[in-house]
């Protein structure tokens, strides 16, 4: 029945979708949900937990569907929200969506159990997907109690909807690791010591390396975290930090998804000295060489030094709602 139900309903033409189902009379080790939320799994793996479980199931095209049902199955949460998905008609289907802003606004303000609805800094709906898939929109919560949240959205006409409990917003992907033991493809909280100020490479991504144990890694705020970047660019040589993010290999690079600052270095900057006789700012005579002024002669090989006042300050940043992945645990959640 379940196979005739998924031939009828499920969308085979995506290249992106590989469709499963698993049905099981009780949970297989939750060592599979965490697997398969940190790294890569086999579907070899997966399919001899299955079988080892007398599991009914069936993938379809290449199959990996079933990791990913399978892994369900098997998560027993530690932590826990819900969302509500609200589908389209099936005529509108394809269509733009009719979804109206301000009442996105008005929800996300009335209900502050509910997270990611909104980009305040960028102006934009978090709710609904870009893609033209069945799905209107969705709201997360940490309350399953997502009805009337849902009813505040003025959009057009809802199909039908359902509430699902899920890892969102949990950092269950993320793992303490030394920069050493990092992977590419991991979920990392990696702490370190930056080597070098942050710089802005071709496409507006901004990246810095971290030390720790004479290790390191690159971090990088790529483009569509927006004004994040800002923040990433006031970081300073020997500043303490942790990472929150996942890993892209070659080079390996933590793809940051919030940074707390731990320490902030002292920064100072040299005071150009002035002309004891006539006031006017002395020259430099090259390094390590001292000033002197032009005008008198007068040379000088002591240098005066001012502290910086950093325009930041140390504790937890994240980054825009926009560009926010669904695992990543948002800082109202902590």
């Amino acid at each position: 029945r379940l196979e005739k139900i998924m031939n009828k309903y499920a969308f085979f033409d995506d290249k992106n979708t590989n469709p499963a189902f698993v049905v099981m009379d009780k949970k297989p080790t939750s060592r599979l949900y965490w697997d398969a939320v940190r790294k890569i799994v086999n579907l070899d793996y997966v399919k001899k937990i299955l079988k080892q479980n007398n599991a009914t199931y069936h993938g379809y095209k290449n199959k990996r569907g079933l990791i990913g049902a399978a892994s369900a199955v098997s998560w027993r949460p530690k932590d826990k929200t819900y969302e509500i998905i609200t589908y389209r008609e099936k005529k509108k289907i394809g269509c733009k969506r009719k979804i109206d802003e301000k009442s996105v606004i008005k929800m996300d303000k009335k209900f502050s159990f509910t997270f990611n609805n909104y980009d305040y800094k960028n102006k934009k709906i978090v709710v609904a997907p870009n893609s033209p898939c069945p799905i209107l929109f969705g709201v997360r919560g940490d309350k399953s109690d997502l009805i009337k949240p849902m009813k505040t959205i003025k959009s057009e006409k809802i199909g039908r909807y359902v509430i699902f409990e899920t890892n969102q917003g949990t950092d269950e992907h993320l793992q303490k690791k030394k920069i050493r033991n990092i992977k590419a493809y991991d979920s990392v909280i990696v702490k370190g010591t930056i080597i070098s100020k942050p710089k802005t490479i071709q496409g507006g991504h901004v990246i810095f390396p971290i030390s720790e144990n004479n290790h390191q890694i690159d971090c990088a705020a790529y483009e569509p975290t927006k004004n994040f970047r800002n923040l990433i660019r006031e970081l300073m040589k020997d500043d303490v930090v942790t990472v929150f993010g996942g890993v892209r290999e070659k080079p390996l690079t933590v793809n940051i998804e919030k940074i707390k600052i731990e320490k902030l270095a002292e920064v100072y900057e040299k005071i150009i000295p002035s002309c004891p006789k006539c006031n006017k700012k002395m020259k430099s005579i090259g390094k390590s060489q001292g000033y002197r002024c032009r005008r008198c002669g007068v040379k000088t090989k002591e240098i005066e030094t001012k502290k910086i006042e950093r325009k930041i300050k140390t504790g937890f940043y994240e980054v825009p709602v926009c560009a926010r992945r669904h695992l990543s645990k948002p800082l109202k959640r902590f």
